[in-house]
């Protein structure tokens, strides 16, 4: 029983890196089901955060929120650390997604506290790139700032080859150029990023990104 809990978990993982909410809530619900009849305390938080996150993804941010805070305190509160920056961007994410920008950047600084801490890395360059968006979200005149993070989430992604999360950073970049009249500098950038893939065309980021490319061609 165990390992059929812990195996929806890593599914519901996957599409919540894919930005797949249906998807993701599906399998969270499922190591819900399971953790809730079976008492499974550590996988029901992973899983109660995962399903904040899906529902927020889609479009029930509020709902979402409340589900995230809750599984990530009981998470914290047992003493458990590994993961815990994904989760606070998860959670940072959902922050900016329902309007409260402030609390989301308060999210990602304690995140970024935590990679230097304990020295998780894996989500670094995510965490910058949003702490970027929600630097935007909270004000457009904070540009220079955000313009900062993105390019810090580059050099990061680039460092760690990381190419799914500089695809991200080179396409929050490049709508920030866009706006400020530089559209063939980040259709440059992102077209440098894009043209590695080789395959995962049917996925959310990659969509955003061919229609990015499209509408700047």
């Amino acid at each position: 029983m165990y390992s059929l809990a812990l195996a929806p978990f890593y599914a519901a993982g996957v599409h919540q890196l894919r930005r797949e909410g249906q998807a993701a809530q599906a399998r969270a619900e499922e190591v819900l089901a399971l953790t809730q009849a079976h008492g499974f305390p550590f996988w029901q938080m992973c899983g109660t955060i995962c399903w904040g996150w899906a529902v927020a993804e889609q479009g029930q941010a509020e709902e979402g929120l409340a589900h995230m805070q809750q599984g990530l305190a009981a998470y914290q509160a047992a003493g458990a650390q590994r993961g815990v920056t994904w989760q606070l961007g998860m959670l940072a994410e959902a922050y900016g997604r329902s309007g409260h920008p402030d609390e989301g950047l308060t999210v990602v600084a304690e995140a970024l506290a935590t990679v230097h801490t304990t020295g998780e890395r894996v989500w670094e360059a995510e965490l910058y790139r949003l702490k970027g968006e929600l630097l935007l979200a909270r004000s457009l005149e904070q540009h220079t700032e955000a313009t900062a993070c993105f390019q810090q989430a580059l050099a990061i992604a680039r460092r760690q080859q990381a190419k799914s999360l500089e695809l991200r950073a080179a396409m929050s970049l490049g709508r920030l150029w866009q706006r400020q009249g530089k559209t063939e500098q980040g259709r440059q950038l992102l077209a440098e990023v894009y043209a590695w893939f080789t395959e995962g065309f049917d996925t959310t980021d990659m969509k955003e990104a061919k229609a990015l490319l499209e509408q700047w061609a």
